[in-house]
């Protein structure tokens, strides 16, 4: 962890509410915190002399980004749900998914009840919040039923009762179980208290101080006083929050900015009414590009790879074609999926937030980010928004195989990592097996017609730069961005740089492209471990009398590999094939020259 440089980036944090995220090496979530100003509470972590948990958290951290919100209360919910989806390995509480309370409103029953409740369900009820801290919410039932006198009980109790409860004695309820009140003028009461929890507070309080005023031409003082309290408690309610929704929505909310040549698209993942993560892209915006399809080709090759959504919330109005299109390709992969653009407050309160975090993502690049340097030193055609990279791994030509992962906006994407058998390859030739991966990789990419890669990683030296290029020539794929890393010197080379460049240590862009290098090592070699293993098992068990495939997979869970095979006792194998193929695995390893 570079203490250092975590200083200085969070320096820049701004002092605003929002949750931040310590992120260790491979770029994993491992920490989530809310905040009231970002800078100083993430700063905080950094003072002399932190305790235990503190020190955990920094011991892995080699990252801490964040994310605005518009109030500290809206930071805790938000928090919450991240969370849950997230669920770092350092944050203990809200894991699960009960933390805050919600208001739940039957309407869809004769008469209708309201109760709090940890969750949303699919029943057919109205629900608000969630609400924190819980007591909020009491108090917001305690209101509806001194206002509107509502029922809290719980059905079996209301199905069976005869006379009214002490609630209907404190007038805190209406009594429609001995039906002291009709269904239409409960249901009237029931839409009162609908329009207090649905935000339409200003339209409610013209409506009580209307009745209020009939009630007191009409000498009812007692319910124009009624009226009158409702009125003064209506208006001391503080507004509630609004990053959960009332129904258990799939909803994508898209935001954007620009700056001269640079756009960036930022999303919000709301499933089942909770916003649960958000997303980033940055595109490089070309003289004769329009807005419009720069949305469309970020949707298309996100959606590409991610679940699509019921709804997507754009952040303005396409054009009747460009809408068509996109709506034709999202509904090969969701028929239920629908574009809209935001004509509520709330919807537009969404969108907003979405477009401050836009912003937020071309600010961050005026810091020196390992994309943005990336991008200078290497003098890249494009953003290195997605870079794939490349590595081979074999033993003396033997279970050669190829490696692909995938860095997204600088962080691993590991569900798109691909690993590759060589096929055509005959011998220890890393040249023709990268030649072999890279070609069946673009060739892919070319026939389900999806977005290439921005930057191409191979690991090597100028050979393995030069194979790179030579594949992308053949494909036609000439102007596509690659480069390679020398192992020993850290030397990169690129077709700006043919002669190496050699960048300092300390470099954001050197770390990022080790980091990319080490992945693919990583993955490569621990595939090509696998296939080595599976083999010596399966070869040296080969022709051993009643030992079958499955018998081998058999044997393989129970003992791992075939060392432990051999230390195993008659009795042990027994447990596993049975007694008569045990003694004819002892035997054949014997007859073999196998047994220790």
């Amino acid at each position: 962890m570079d203490i250092s440089r975590l200083k200085e980036k969070i320096k820049k944090f701004p002092a605003r509410p929002g949750i931040y995220f310590f992120k260790n090496a491979s770029g994993q979530v491992i920490y989530i915190g809310k905040a009231r100003s970002l800078k100083d509470r993430v700063k905080s972590y950094f003072l002399p002399n932190p305790d235990f948990k503190v020190q955990n958290i920094l011991s892995e951290t080699a990252d801490v980004d964040y994310l605005l919100v518009s109030s500290e209360k809206e930071a805790s919910f938000i928090e919450n749900n991240y969370i849950q989806f997230y669920q770092p390995k350092f944050n203990l509480r809200l894991k699960d998914d009960k933390s805050f309370p919600f208001l739940k409103l039957t309407v869809n029953e004769p008469y209708p009840g309201v109760y709090l409740r940890r969750r949303v369900e699919d029943d057919g009820a109205r629900y608000f919040g969630p609400f924190s801290p819980a007591d909020d919410a009491r108090r917001l039932i305690s209101l509806i039923t001194r206002s509107f006198h509502l029922r809290t009980c719980e059905n079996t109790i209301f199905r069976n009762r005869k006379r009214p409860c002490l609630e209907y004695d404190l007038k805190l309820c209406s009594a429609p179980c001995c039906r002291f009140i009709s269904e239409e003028n409960y249901h009237q009461e029931v839409d009162r208290a609908l329009m207090l929890l649905e935000g339409r507070k200003t339209e409610l309080i013209e409506q009580l101080r209307l009745k209020m005023e009939v009630a007191a031409e009409s000498l009812q003082f007692e319910e124009a006083a009624h009226w009158r309290d409702v009125i003064k408690a209506l208006e001391g309610l503080r507004e509630t929050q609004r990053v959960i929704s009332t129904r258990k929505e799939n909803l994508d909310i898209v935001g954007y900015a620009q700056q001269v040549d640079l756009t960036s698209f930022f999303l919000f993942h709301m499933r089942e009414g909770r916003v649960r993560s958000s997303s980033g892209r940055l595109l490089e915006k070309s003289e004769d590009s329009e807005l419009g399809q720069l949305l469309i080709s970020t949707l298309m090759e996100f959606y590409a790879t991610k679940e699509v959504p019921d709804s997507v919330l754009l952040p303005f109005s396409l054009k009747p074609e460009e809408k068509a299109r996109l709506c034709d390709y999202l509904k090969n992969r969701n028929t239920s999926c629908k574009l809209h653009f935001p004509t509520s407050k709330k919807k537009q309160w969404f969108l907003e937030l979405a477009n401050q975090n836009a912003r937020l993502m071309l600010e961050k690049l005026e810091d020196k980010s390992p994309l943005a340097e990336l991008h200078q030193v290497l003098k890249l055609k494009k953003w290195p928004q997605r870079i794939e990279g490349f590595d081979i791994s074999n033993t003396a030509g033997q279970e050669a195989v190829g490696s692909m992962v995938v860095f997204i906006n600088g962080y691993p994407e590991k569900s798109e990592y691909r690993k590759y058998k060589i096929k055509s390859v005959c011998g220890p030739d890393d040249f023709a097996s990268l030649r072999e991966v890279l070609y069946r990789r673009l060739r892919r990419l070319q026939e389900e017609k999806k977005l290439l890669p921005d930057l191409i990683f191979v690991d090597g030296g100028k050979g393995q730069l030069s194979t790179a290029r030579e594949v992308l020539e053949e494909m036609g794929l000439p102007d596509l961005d690659v480069c390679s890393l020398a192992k020993k010197e850290e030397i990169l080379y690129s077709p700006a740089h043919p002669d190496g460049l050699k960048l300092d240590p300390t470099s954001p862009a050197l770390k990022l492209i080790q980091q990319v290098r080490d992945e693919a090592h990583r993955f490569a070699i621990t595939f090509h471990r696998q296939r080595r293993q599976k083999k010596t098992f399966s070869s040296e068990l080969d022709g051993c009398p009643g030992l079958g495939p499955k018998r081998k997979k058999k044997l393989l869970a129970a003992f791992g590999h075939l060392e432990k095979i051999k230390k195993a006792s008659v009795e042990e194998l027994a447990g596993v094939v049975g007694k008569k193929t045990a003694l004819a695995i002892k035997k054949h390893l014997e007859s073999s020259g196998c047994t220790e």
